[in-house]
């Protein structure tokens, strides 16, 4: 018979990018007495990934677990950035109720509307948590306006109109069920969720049933599937099968069961209905499957993800440089990795490429694919890839490709360039009105692919004043050809040691990424060109020496300082014959055919296909 459990609360905190769950967390955590009274633990406790700290935003939803009158609440800290809702959108399974957080003074924003969609598809009953009331230019009561508007839309059933809401500093480790505090401590935030959030419902006497929606690894005990539990119970050393993805039973044995407290994990002799639990001793287990009692015929509902939107080639690096600073280069190393970040990262998809050394890697956009490199490369792996692209299909209307909707807060003095540009990339404007402060607001429906390398420019033509969301809106209709909208690229045309004399040449023609000292191999990409078409330029180029000297000639040269692009601009700048070199010390970019000759050759012929010469 169904119940519901009264001693568990079992949470997820929801929210925008940058709205402080993550900090929410951490005054929960801290409040609690989950750490000793001298203990350092700093912030953002849960982002435990360098990642996460060095970027400010959370990658990989987490578990945590605190007391608080004899109750035990499980906290699900999820990702806020739109690229990693494949997280919030599996996590969400565990969940009966969901805090939602909203900046006091930016309000409801993009992946607000996303993951209480999410939430309230699933019947989560919701808490809106206004956090950063401190703020000068708190806006509360628009803000919470704004916040009962977006349930009017997106609420399943009538019951969900009807929320609480708490106000808070989670920086300062208050909340308060009255706008205007300004000290205090969480207690007020600890009694909304006992009282309005439900526990879970389930069946102790029914047969074990759990969906795995998590997988962590051990050195020791190797993988660990962690969910929670539907019906019945768990324990230590008992037979369960497990239901693969297609259905098909195979039998284990439990090794051992873990429970959540704190931060860190406790060994359970039993997990029963309603717990969030880890069980170990089933090797090979994957996201989304069943683990069960012998005697249970059918596994639960598999967990649906939206389906990619972006791909990207990963290719060993076959550049004149390969290997020298990479710790793994090979095809089969690059393969093995790549199939196992499958595994857990289940909004991502891998496929075998045209040439064996090459793979076909999808994701949800720019910063999921970029994450991905950027751990790889951490880990010691050097390889190149391509530019992200989107994933075109078939559908009712013909060719048909991924749309986002653009929430821009700019000047307004950028509107007309804004427009302009976007314009450009095929973007509509669906809506635009102005701020009190001076700032307008622009929304757009703009093709993923217009938005490739759209951030440099938006940043540069905003004067870095300018704010810009996204939210994933499906496929529509093949909306035509984009211009591109880089300059030509300056290639090294030797393979040796940039010095300043020829740096100081090329500078002349653009921009360049190097310094001197700096190695390059013909083919790499140097800097960029003022004009629209490549450059062959010779770094290497020293000075020729006479027999006439002069005291002050060589300090006369003036070099401009570099701007090496980062990793995530080095995705969006290259363009179709281009990659990224990476390894674990450096990130070039680079021609996809380094020989000039051929290069040059085989421009010419795409030149006449152009112009319809055969």
């Amino acid at each position: 018979m169904q119940s519901r459990r009264e001693d568990i609360r079992n949470l997820a905190i929801i929210a925008h990018v940058d709205h402080g769950k993550t900090t929410l967390v951490d005054a929960l955590l801290k409040q609690s007495n989950v750490f000793r009274a001298n203990e350092q633990v700093g912030a953002l406790i849960l982002d435990s990934n360098p990642l996460e700290r060095e970027k400010g935003i959370t990658i990989m939803a987490k578990n945590a677990s605190v007391e608080y009158r004899g109750v035990r609440i499980n906290i699900i800290d999820t990702p806020g950035h739109a690229d990693f809702g494949g997280e919030v959108e599996r996590v969400l399974n565990m969940a009966d109720g969901c805090l939602l957080l909203v900046d006091a003074v930016e309000g409801p924003m993009p992946q607000t509307r996303f993951v209480l969609r999410k939430a309230l598809e699933m019947g989560l009953h919701a808490i809106v948590v206004v956090n950063k009331i401190d703020r000068p230019n708190a806006r509360i009561d628009e803000v919470i306006h704004e916040t009962s508007d977006l349930f009017l839309d997106l609420a399943t059933v009538e019951n969900q109109l009807d929320f609480p809401v708490v106000y808070a500093n989670a920086r300062d480790g208050y909340a308060s069920l009255q706008p205007g505090a300004t000290s205090g401590d969480m207690q007020p935030l600890f009694e909304t969720i006992i009282t309005y959030t439900p526990g879970p419902e389930c069946d102790r006497h029914r047969p074990f049933r759990m969906l795995v929606t998590t997988l962590q690894y051990d050195n020791f005990r190797g993988r660990t599937a962690v969910g929670r539990i539907t019906d019945g119970a768990v324990h230590p050393g008992e037979s369960i099968i497990r239901f693969d993805h297609g259905g098909v039973a195979s039998t284990h044995r439990v090794a051992q069961v873990y429970g959540f407290q704190g931060l860190g994990r406790v060994e359970l002799a039993e997990g029963v209905a309603g717990d969030i639990v880890a069980i170990t001793g089933i090797p090979d287990v994957l996201i989304g499957e069943t683990l069960a009692e012998p005697s249970v015929a059918e596994p639960l509902p598999v967990i649906t993800i939206e389906e990619p939107a972006m791909k990207m080639t990963f290719r060993v690096n076959d550049s004149p440089f390969a290997g020298r600073e990479g710790q793994f280069v090979t095809s089969r190393q690059l393969r093995e990795r790549l199939y196992r970040e499958v595994e857990t990262n289940v909004a991502l998809r891998v496929e075998d490429g045209e040439t064996a050394d090459a793979f076909v890697v999808s994701g949800r956009g720019e910063l999921h694919l970029a994450i991905l490199v950027e751990t790889m490369r951490r880990e010691g792996y050097e390889f190149a890839v391509t530019r992200p692209e989107v994933i075109l299909r078939h559908g009712d209307h013909g060719r048909e490709e991924p749309f986002e909707r653009l929430y821009i807060e700019a000047p307004e003095s950028a509107t007309g360039f804004l427009i302009e540009t976007l314009s450009g990339r095929r973007a509509q404007m669906i809506g635009m009105h102005s701020g009190q402060d001076g700032a307008v607001r622009i929304d757009f429906d703009v093709p993923t692919r217009g938005l490739i390398g759209f951030r440099d420019t938006f940043i540069s033509g905003t004067g870095g004043e300018g704010i810009m969301n996204t939210e994933y809106m499906g496929y529509r209709p093949w909306a035509g050809e984009i211009q591109r909208h880089r300059n030509g690229a300056l290639v090294a045309a030797e393979t040796g040691t940039a010095v300043s004399y020829g740096i100081a040449n090329a500078q002349e023609r653009g921009m360049l990424f190097i310094e001197p000292g700096t190695d390059v191999y013909t083919g790499m990409i140097v800097g960029l060109h003022s004009r629209e078409n490549d450059l062959d330029v010779n770094v290497c180029k020293t000075k020729q020496l006479t027999n006439i000297r002069s005291s002050t000639s060589d300090i006369a040269i003036k070099l401009t300082p570099p701007a090496p692009p980062s990793l995530e601009r080095s995705l969006s700048l290259i363009g179709p014959d281009e990659m990224v070199e990476v390894t674990p010390k450096s990130v070039r970019l680079r021609k996809t055919e380094l020989n000039p000759t051929l290069r040059a050759r085989e421009a010419k012929r795409a030149k006449f296909a152009a112009a319809g010469v055969a």
